[in-house]
């Protein structure tokens, strides 16, 4: 960070702010690093987005746009959160009971 630190001060001084937070999932050894470091989720989100939006262009208005959107969303995260996400809330709390308490 030093050696970046003249040339990048404002990078340098977000990347020293939230390391700690975006290193959190280490603390987690059973869950695939792979997975949560990965933007595969992402990547596979807007290709869906724009996948229905092909389908249905061109849209009368930004707000037909945003409609379709909002609600593939919306099934995505009920699908999200209903187990066919490969990191469960329950797995999370498992494994979070499993950890040694900070004194």
């Amino acid at each position: 960070m030093d050696e970046y630190m003249e040339a990048f001060p404002e990078a340098m001084a977000l990347l020293e702010d939230g390391l700690e937070d975006s290193l959190q999932f280490y603390v987690f050894q059973h869950f695939d690093a792979r997975k949560v470091s990965s933007t595969n989720v992402v990547e596979r989100l807007n290709l869906e987005i724009r996948r229905r939006s092909r389908v249905a262009s061109p849209f009368p208005s930004m707000a037909s746009y945003l409609r379709l959107i909002t609600c593939y969303l919306i099934e995505y995260t009920e699908d999200w959160s209903t187990g066919r996400s490969y990191i469960s809330a329950t797995n999370i709390e498992d494994q979070a009971e499993a950890l040694p308490k900070a004194a």
